[in-house]
């Protein structure tokens, strides 16, 4: 295939800067449920994701992956996305005063584009502030700033740990969670709760269900 790097000029609203990189075009060498490598051209991006781009991409060799080129300071990180659409999402949300890309991501974890969008629109306080990291005066000042932008378009015992050599699926979900920035303790707890009420839960579905326990 043909390996690109598109350049385009992006606005970031809250910095003030400017994203050079529209999408990166390569063959996918590596995907978990939290970041990706993009081979292109013999160099290999480390893009962070979404389950939700997860998702998207699961058994996709080669692709093009809408990029957000995030830099702060000495930090220099790209955030990918399977369509626009989430990117746009993504752009809105860190616009946002007190809203981060890695909480703009944790919130693409847990809710699909449509769910945000919707619930930004329906101001569903609630559901927002339901997204871990998400406070009431965040979902507020997100409703707030975004509604005009935004267009339609348990108590389980937690005991009991899995083995990850037993559940290909939990080791992953756990890794993931990890990499977003739970503990190992916590996220292990509320990885076995999932599994102990849905033994047979996908990747998607651990990561998600556990999510809302963290």
């Amino acid at each position: 295939m043909q390996f690109i790097i598109k350049f385009a000029l992006i606005l970031d609203s809250k910095n003030h800067t400017r994203n050079m990189y529209d999408y990166i075009s390569g063959n996918i060498v590596e995907l978990t449920p939290a970041e990706m490598v993009v081979d292109n051209h013999g160099t290999g991006y480390k893009i962070l994701i979404s389950l939700q781009t997860y998702s998207a991409l699961q058994g996709t060799t080669e692709g093009k992956i809408y990029v957000y080129h995030h830099k702060h300071e000495d930090d220099e990180l790209f955030y990918g996305f399977a369509d626009k659409e989430e990117r746009a999402i993504f752009t809105l949300l860190v616009s946002v005063s007190g809203i981060g890309p890695n909480t703009a991501r944790m919130m693409l974890s847990s809710l699909t584009s449509d769910e945000i969008r919707n619930a930004i629109l329906a101001e569903d306080i609630n559901k927002i502030k339901s997204i871990k990291g998400i406070g009431m005066k965040s979902a507020q000042r997100l409703v707030l700033e975004l509604k005009d932008k935004v267009v339609k378009g348990d108590g389980a015992d937690n005991s009991v740990l899995f083995s990850p050599s037993s559940n290909p699926a939990a080791d992953e979900a756990t890794t993931a969670l990890v990499m977003l920035g739970f503990t190992k303790a916590n996220v292990n707890k509320a990885v076995s709760a999932v599994l102990k009420n849905n033994p047979a839960a996908s990747l998607e579905e651990i990561i998600k269900l556990a999510l809302k326990m963290l």
